[in-house]
C-alpha cells in the first residue's frame, strides 16, 4: 500500500504540481482501511472535495472532526489522523450527496488549506507495524470467535462483512473490519485508528468487544425473562380457554364464577329499583363474558362494588320525638334559644309530614318535600355541633362533608367513568360510607365553594339541595339516578353574601349570633372545662376554676363571636397543670383570677370602659365586630383654619360619608341651634378635626352617624357630652335616625363597658327583645327618631 501512495504523490505532484488531495471532515464517524461506508455529504465545501475527486481520480481523505457542533472546521478542530479513501459510487439528491467509499491507508494530515472552497490537506503515510507470530495468530483467532459469538447474541452486521470475516483474511484487515463494526464512540473509534502496532491493536479491539458481549449478554437475558413470562401467561390462557370448553362439554357451564354469583347475590339483596338493577345485570353479563386480564374488568368490578354497596333501601328508624330532640339540644348546647325552637319546629313538620305520607296524601297533593336548612353565623358558635345533636335526637347517622376550598364540579357530581380513577362525588360517597339513605348530612362552608375552568360546584349543589329534583339526583359516576329526598341536608356558612343567589333561595336561614359574655361562662362552666380537663388526663376533681378566673379569661384573654378560643386557652391551662402534675410539682386545686398570669402571661385585650367625666367634643358610640360588641370613641377637635375637615382613625368610605353628612347637617340647620355658640360664618376660620381611637383597626358602616354628629355638635357648642350615654344610628342630612344592625352585641357591649344609657333608633324597637333580661333591667334605653332628641339626651 506504501509503494502505491508513492507512486499516487508522485504522479498527483507530476500533473498538477504539488501533493495535495481533496478533504473532508466527518462529524460523527471514522473510516478504516479495507472497508466500505456509505456516507452523506451536505456541507458546500465537503460537497466540492466529493465532486472535485470524482472528477479526477476519485482519491479523498477522510478524518473526523472533533467536535460535530463545529459546522466549518478548522485545521485545529480535526483529528490529524485519518483515512485515504477511494469513491467507488456517487448519487445526488436533494439532500446532499451519497458516496460509497472504501479506505485504503492510514495517513497523517500535515496541513489544510482553502483554494477556491476546495479544502485540501498534504497527508503522509503511517507505516503500519506488523510482527508476524504465533500470538498475533492466536489474537486473530481469538477475535473471530468472539465476533462470531457476538453476531450469535444479536449484534447488527452486515452478511457480506460476517461473511469475509470467517473466511479468513489477513490480520491487518480482520482487526479494522472488526473495529468498524463495533458499537463505541467516534472518538473511541479514533484511538483504534492511531495505533500503528497491529498486536496493540488487536488487543484494544478485544477490550471493546468484550464488553460489547457483555451487554448483548444482559439484553438476551432480560428478552428472555419476559418472553418465559409472555409464554407463561399465553399457556396459562390457552388452558384457562380449553377448561371453558370442557366444562361445557360436561355440562358445567351453571357452576358460575364464584365472584360473579357474589355480586348476584348482593344485586338481588340491595334493594335496588327496577332501572337500577336492570344496569347494574347488564354490567354484570359483560364482567362475566370479559376476559380476566382484560384492562376493563377492574373499571366494571369497581362501579359493580359501588352499585350494591349504595344504601338503595336501608334507612335509619327515624323516631322523631320532640321531647327527647329537645332535651338532647338542651343538654348538648347552652343557649341558643332561638336556634332550637327553630330545629324543633322543623322536626315538628318532619313528623307530621311522616305521617301524612302514611295517610297517602302526599300523592293527591304535590307537596314541597322539605326545606334546606342553612347555619349562618361567625366561626365557634356551634354551627357543626348543632347537626350533630339533631342526628343524635333523630337517630339518624351523621355524615359533614366541607366545601371550603372545592372549585371541581366532579367533587359533587363524580367523574365519568371513561376516566382513570374515576369515583363517584362527594354526596353519594358520604351516603355509601353512612350506610343509610336517610342521614343528616352537612354541608360544611358552602360559602367558601370556588370557581374556575373545571366548573362551578355550586351550580352542581342546586340539584342536591332543591327538594324539587333530588328525588332523582343523578351522580356521574353512577349513571343511575339515587333518591335524596329522605336525606336531612343542613348547610353552614359564616356569611351569606358569597353564596349565589339562585343556591341562597333553596336555603332557609337560621341565624348563630355571638355569645354574651354571661352565655359564655356558663358554656365554660358547663361543658369546656370538663373538656379541657379531661383531654389532659386530668380529672374535674382534681383542678377547679372559679368563677372570677372565667370570667376575666372571657374578657381578657379572648375576644371572639364563638367559644374556640376560649377552649384553647382552658385547654393550654390544663396542659400546664398536667405537667406540674407528672414532674410531681405542688399544684394548686383552684384556679383563681390571679392564677392566670402565670399560666396565660399578660392579659391579651382590655375592654374599653366608658369616659369617667363628662367632656365636649366626644361621644361614645356602639360598633358591631365578628368578634362582637364594642364601644367607640369619637372625638372632635377645633383650630383655627380655612374651613377643612380632616379625619383620622383608619375609617372607612360610609364613615367617612357619615361626617360629611353630621357636618352638612349641622351647617345646613343651624338656625334650629344656639346662635350665640353655632353659626354659619365661623366654619370658614376654623378645620376641624374628626378622630376614632385605636387607629390600628379598620373601621367602616353609617351606624357610627349619630355618635360623630353629637360629637361634632358638643365641640361646636361647647356642651358636654354625657359620660354614662352610648349610642348608634345612621343619619340622614334632614336629621333622622335610620334602623341599624346589630343591636344585641351593641347593647352588651354598652353594659359591659359600664354605660347606664342606650340611645338606638326608634325602628330597632322590634330587636330589643333579643337583648337578655337581665341587661335590660341594669340599661335605661331610649329610642329616637331625629338628631335633636338625641342632642336632647346625649348633652349636659
Amino acid at each position: 500500500m506504501a509503494i502505491i501512495l508513492d507512486n499516487y504523490l508522485k504522479s498527483k505532484e507530476k500533473e498538477t504540481g504539488e501533493k495535495k488531495v481533496p478533504f473532508a471532515p466527518l462529524r460523527d464517524d471514522i473510516i478504516f482501511p479495507y472497508t466500505e461506508v456509505i456516507l452523506t455529504f451536505g456541507r458546500p465545501k465537503s460537497v466540492a472535495a466529493v465532486n472535485a475527486a470524482y472528477a479526477t481520480d476519485k482519491i479523498i481523505c477522510l478524518s473526523g472532526q472533533k467536535d460535530n457542533r463545529i459546522n466549518d472546521p478548522s485545521f485545529d478542530d480535526i483529528y490529524k489522523v485519518g483515512c485515504l479513501c477511494q469513491i467507488k459510487h456517487l448519487l445526488k439528491d436533494e439532500s446532499g450527496i451519497n458516496v460509497l467509499v472504501k479506505g485504503l491507508t492510514r495517513v497523517r494530515i500535515e496541513s489544510l488549506e482553502l483554494k477556491e472552497n476546495l479544502p485540501l490537506v498534504t497527508i503522509t503515510q503511517i507505516p503500519e507495524i506488523v510482527e508476524e507470530s504465533d500470538e498475533v495468530t492466536a489474537l486473530c483467532r481469538h477475535l473471530t470467535a468472539q465476533f462470531r459469538r457476538a453476531v450469535n447474541l444479536g449484534k447488527g452486521t452486515e452478511f457480506s462483512v460476517f461473511w469475509k470475516l470467517m473466511s479468513g483474511m489477513e490480520p491487518s484487515e480482520l482487526a479494522d473490519q472488526i473495529a468498524s463494526t463495533l458499537e463505541i464512540k467516534p472518538e473511541e473509534k479514533q484511538v483504534i485508528l492511531e495505533i500503528t502496532d497491529l498486536k496493540k491493536r488487536l488487543i484494544k479491539i478485544d477490550e471493546f468487544l468484550d464488553k460489547e458481549i457483555n451487554i448483548l449478554e444482559i439484553e438476551q437475558s432480560i428478552v428472555s425473562k419476559t418472553q418465559q413470562k409472555f409464554d407463561k401467561n399465553m399457556k396459562e390462557a390457552v388452558l384457562r380457554e380449553r377448561l371453558q370448553t370442557i366444562k361445557k362439554e360436561l355440562g358445567e357451564m351453571d357452576e358460575e364464577d364464584k365472584e360473579i354469583a357474589e355480586f348476584r347475590k348482593k344485586i338481588k339483596e340491595s334493594g335496588m329499583p327496577p332501572a337500577v338493577m336492570e344496569k347494574a345485570k347488564k354490567e354484570l353479563k359483560r364482567l362475566a363474558e370479559m376476559h380476566t386480564f382484560n384492562p376493563e374488568a377492574g373499571y366494571i368490578r369497581s362501579y359493580l362494588e359501588w352499585l350494591v354497596e349504595m344504601p338503595w333501601a336501608k334507612e335509619s328508624a327515624d323516631n322523631v320525638s320532640l321531647s327527647h330532640a329537645a332535651a338532647v339540644l338542651s343538654a348538648d348546647h347552652y343557649g341558643l334559644k332561638e336556634v332550637k325552637e327553630r330545629i324543633l319546629e322543623h322536626l315538628a313538620v318532619m313528623k307530621l309530614r311522616k305521617r301524612q305520607s302514611q295517610l297517602r296524601q302526599v300523592k293527591k297533593d304535590k307537596v314541597n318535600s322539605g326545606t334546606i336548612l342553612c347555619f349562618v353565623g361567625p366561626p365557634g358558635v356551634g354551627k357543626t355541633s348543632i347537626g350533630k345533636s339533631i342526628a343524635k335526637a333523630l337517630g339518624r347517622k351523621f355524615i359533614k362533608v366541607s366545601l371550603g376550598g372545592i372549585r371541581d364540579e366532579a367533587e359533587i357530581r363524580g367523574h365519568r367513568r371513561t376516566y382513570v380513577g374515576a369515583l363517584p362525588g362527594r354526596i353519594i360517597q358520604g351516603i355509601k360510607n353512612a350506610g343509610s339513605r336517610n342521614p343528616v348530612f352537612m354541608l360544611d362552608e358552602i360559602d367558601k365553594v370556588g370557581i374556575d375552568f373545571r366548573g362551578d360546584p355550586s351550580a352542581a349543589l342546586l340539584e342536591a339541595l332543591d327538594p324539587e329534583q333530588n328525588k332523582d339526583f343523578s351522580d356521574h359516576y353512577l349513571e343511575v339516578p339515587f333518591d335524596l329526598s329522605k336525606v336531612m341536608f343542613i348547610t353552614t356558612a359564616n356569611v351569606l353574601d358569597t353564596i349565589p343567589p339562585a343556591l341562597k333561595d333553596r336555603l332557609e336561614v337560621i341565624r348563630f349570633s355571638g355569645y354574651t359574655e354571661d352565655e359564655k361562662f356558663e358554656i365554660a362552666k358547663k361543658y369546656l372545662v370538663r373538656k379541657a380537663l379531661l383531654a389532659s388526663g386530668l380529672s374535674p376533681k382534681e383542678v377547679v376554676f372559679e368563677d372570677e378566673a372565667l370570667r376575666k379569661i372571657i374578657r381578657h384573654y379572648t375576644r371572639e363571636a364563638g367559644v374556640r378560643n376560649l377552649e384553647r386557652e382552658l385547654a393550654k391551662i390544663s396542659r400546664k397543670i398536667a405537667r406540674k402534675i407528672a414532674e410531681k410539682q405542688k399544684v394548686k386545686t383552684k384556679i383563681s383570677s390571679q392564677d392566670l398570669s402565670k399560666f396565660l402571661g399578660p392579659a391579651a385585650f382590655n375592654h374599653m370602659q366608658a369616659e369617667k367625666k363628662d367632656e365636649s367634643g366626644m361621644a361614645t358610640g356602639l360598633a358591631w365586630t365578628q368578634a362582637g360588641g364594642e364601644i367607640l370613641f369619637i372625638e372632635v377637635a377645633l383650630m383655627p383654619g380655612k374651613g377643612k375637615i380632616i379625619i383620622t382613625g383608619q375609617l372607612g368610605e360610609v364613615m367617612k360619608e357619615s361626617c360629611q353628612a353630621a357636618l352638612s347637617y349641622l351647617r345646613s340647620h343651624w338656625q334650629n341651634f344656639s346662635k350665640k355658640n353655632l353659626q354659619v360664618k365661623d366654619f370658614s376660620k376654623i378645620d376641624i378635626h374628626i378622630h376614632v381611637p385605636e387607629g390600628a383597626v379598620p373601621k367602616d358602616g353609617p351606624s357610627a352617624g349619630v355618635a360623630i354628629a353629637t360629637a361634632l355638635y358638643s365641640a361646636l357648642t361647647g356642651k358636654k357630652v354625657k359620660k354614662e350615654v352610648g349610642m348608634t344610628g345612621e343619619i340622614t342630612l334632614r336629621g333622622k335616625v335610620l334602623e341599624i344592625g346589630g343591636v344585641k352585641e351593641k347593647v352588651l357591649a354598652a353594659h359591659r363597658a359600664g354605660l347606664k344609657t342606650v340611645l338606638l333608633p326608634k325602628d330597632n324597637r322590634k330587636d330589643v327583645k333579643e337583648i337578655p333580661a337581665k341587661i335590660k333591667k341594669d340599661l335605661r334605653i331610649i329610642f329616637v327618631e331625629n338628631l335633636k332628641e338625641v342632642f336632647d339626651q346625649a348633652l349636659v
